[in-house]
C-alpha cells in the first residue's frame, strides 16, 4: 500500500496542473466571458414548473376589451392620426385580436403575452415555464387575467381628458378597476391568502390607480416603481420613523420589460456608426425626469451627438431605427418614470445604452448582468460639462465590440412576441414571457412564508411595526 501512495499523488497533481492550463488558456476565458452576460436558466422540462391556476373574470374584462378597442372610429387623442390604420382592416377579420400597434399602449403589452400563454393548450406548452392548473389546492400562483394597460389607455386615449382621475360612471376604466377588485377580494382564493398569492399585471403607470392599495399584498408586475413612492409620501406625519407601508417592493414585485417597439438587428447587419451618443423623445419631463431637459441643453451642440424631439407616430418610428443604427450609444436618462422603452429598443437596435438614471430597477436582475453591454452614469457625473461625451469617446472600439457583442446574448430574453395570431401559442423557451414565470417562481418561497405566519396570528394580535411589503 505504501509503494502505491506516490503514482497516486503523481496522477493527481497532473490533473491539477491541466484543470488549471484549462482554466487560464485563452479559449477558455473566451467561452466565460461570452456567456457571462445571462446566467442560465432551467428548461421547463427538467425543472419544478410554476403552477398558476387562472383566476375567473368575465372576458369583458380582457379579450373583450380588444373588441372594443378595434371598434373605435376616432384616433387616439393624444397623437392625432390613428397609428393602427394599417392594422384595423386585418383585425376586423382577425377571429382573434391583435394587440393595438399603437406605441402609447404596444409597449405595455406583457398582459396580452402572458395570458396568452396560459390559454395555450397544454399540449403546445411544453416550452412554457408555467403549467395551468385547475385546482385552487395545487397552484402556486393566482394570476389576475385583467388588462389594466389596455383599460387605462383607452380612457386615456378615448375619455375625457384628466378623466381617469376621477371615480364616477363615465370613467369607463375605473369602473373595470371597481369589479375587477370586488370579484377577486370576494373570491376564495383572495381570502385563503389574503391577495399575496396572486399576480397582477400593472406595467402602465396609471394601471389600477384608483385601487392600488387594495391590491397591494399581491405579486405586481411593474415595469419600474415611479409613481407608486409618491402615494406613500402622502401618509400622515411619521413622528416614530417607524417604515412606511410600501406597495411596491423588490421583496415581492417583479421588474417587467417593456415591449420593444424597434425591430431586433443581427451582429451580422450592423454597419458603421457614424455617431457619437443619440437621443430622440420628448425633452420636458416632470419628477427625475427633469434632468432629461439638463442634458438636452447641455448636449444638444456637442459634436456627434444627435438630440431629437419626437413622438412614437410612423415617421418617429423610422427616425429612431435610423438613428439607433447608426449610433455607438443611445442615451436612456430618466423621464416622468425611472426607465422607459427606449431603453429595450437600443437592446435590439445593438446600440449600447448609456443609463442616467439613479432611481431605475431593470428586469431580470440576477439573470441578466447589464454591466456588460451597458453604461452606467451617475445624475451628478452626467450633469458635470463635457464630462459625459468625454467619457463616452474614451471608450476604446474593442470595448464597444464586446458590448455589442454581448448584446446578442440577451435581445431575446426581452422579446415577448411569439408570433402566433391572438398571441395564443407557444412561447419562446428564453424569451420574455417565461423569463418572468422564473422571476415568479422565485418569490413563492418568500410568498408561502408570509402566508403561513399570517396563519397562526390570534384574534386580536396586535400587527408588528414594520414594513408590511410582503
Amino acid at each position: 500500500m505504501k509503494a502505491a501512495v506516490p503514482p497516486l499523488l503523481l496522477a493527481l497533481s497532473l490533473l491539477s496542473l491541466l484543470s488549471l492550463l484549462f482554466l487560464f488558456s485563452p479559449k477558455s476565458s473566451s467561452f466565460s466571458a461570452s456567456k457571462s452576460v445571462l446566467s442560465p436558466t432551467p428548461s421547463p422540462r427538467s425543472a419544478s414548473r410554476l403552477k398558476v391556476f387562472l383566476a375567473d373574470l368575465p372576458r369583458s374584462l380582457n379579450y373583450g376589451l380588444l373588441d372594443e378597442y378595434w371598434a373605435l372610429s376616432a384616433p387616439d387623442s393624444r397623437i392625432g392620426v390613428d397609428p393602427d390604420a394599417g392594422l384595423r382592416r386585418a383585425a376586423a377579420a382577425a377571429r382573434r385580436k391583435p394587440y393595438p400597434g399603437n406605441p402609447l399602449i404596444k409597449q405595455y403589452s406583457a398582459e396580452y403575452w402572458l395570458l396568452g400563454d396560459l390559454e395555450t393548450p397544454e399540449r403546445l406548452r411544453e416550452s412554457s415555464f408555467a403549467e395551468r392548473v385547475f385546482d385552487l389546492d395545487v397552484a402556486d400562483v393566482v394570476f389576475v387575467p385583467f388588462f389594466a394597460t389596455l383599460s387605462a389607455e383607452m380612457e386615456l386615449g378615448w375619455g375625457r381628458k384628466g378623466g381617469f382621475l376621477k371615480k364616477d360612471e363615465a370613467n369607463g376604466d375605473y369602473m373595470r378597476q371597481k369589479e375587477v377588485v370586488d370579484r377577486i377580494r370576494a373570491s376564495e382564493a383572495w381570502r385563503r391568502s389574503g391577495g399575496r398569492d396572486h399576480v397582477f399585471v400593472l406595467t402602465d403607470p396609471v394601471a389600477m390607480w384608483h385601487v392600488r392599495h387594495e391590491i397591494a399584498p399581491a405579486i405586481l408586475l411593474v415595469v419600474d416603481f415611479g409613481g407608486w413612492y409618491k402615494i406613500d409620501s402622502k401618509a400622515s406625519v411619521n413622528s416614530s420613523k417607524m417604515i412606511q407601508h410600501m406597495q411596491v417592493s423588490l421583496l415581492k414585485d417583479i421588474i417587467v420589460p417593456y415591449t420593444h417597439l424597434l425591430p431586433r438587428l443581427q451582429l451580422s447587419e450592423n454597419e458603421q456608426r457614424h455617431t457619437l451618443l443619440y437621443f430622440k423623445g420628448a425633452k420636458h419631463r416632470h419628477r427625475g425626469g427633469l434632468v432629461r431637459e439638463k442634458l438636452w441643453d447641455m448636449l444638444v451642440k456637442e459634436p456627434s451627438v444627435v438630440m431629437e424631439e419626437g413622438f412614437p407616430n410612423a415617421t418617429g418610428r423610422e427616425q429612431s431605427i435610423k438613428g439607433m443604427r447608426s449610433s455607438e450609444f443611445c442615451l436612456h436618462p430618466a423621464g416622468d418614470t425611472p426607465t422607459s422603452c427606449r431603453l429595450f429598443d437600443a437592446i435590439q437596435s445593438l446600440c449600447i445604452p448609456v443609463i442616467v438614471s439613479d432611481e431605475i430597477e431593470l428586469p431580470f436582475e440576477g439573470m441578466v448582468d447589464y454591466t456588460k453591454f451597458s453604461v452606467f452614469v451617475s445624475v451628478s457625473k452626467a450633469l458635470e460639462p463635457n464630462w459625459l461625451v468625454n467619457y463616452l469617446r474614451s471608450i476604446s472600439q474593442q470595448q464597444k465590440d464586446k458590448f455589442r457583442s454581448n448584446m446578442t446574448h440577451i435581445q431575446h430574453i426581452f422579446q415577448y412576441d411569439n408570433g402566433n395570431p391572438g398571441g395564443i401559442g407557444p412561447v419562446a423557451p428564453d424569451g420574455a414571457v417565461n423569463s418572468i414565470w422564473q422571476k415568479v417562481s422565485q418569490k413563492i418561497p418568500m410568498i408561502k412564508e408570509a402566508m403561513t405566519r399570517e396563519k397562526r396570528k390570534p384574534e386580536g394580535a396586535s400587527i408588528p411595526l414594520r414594513c408590511h411589503c410582503t
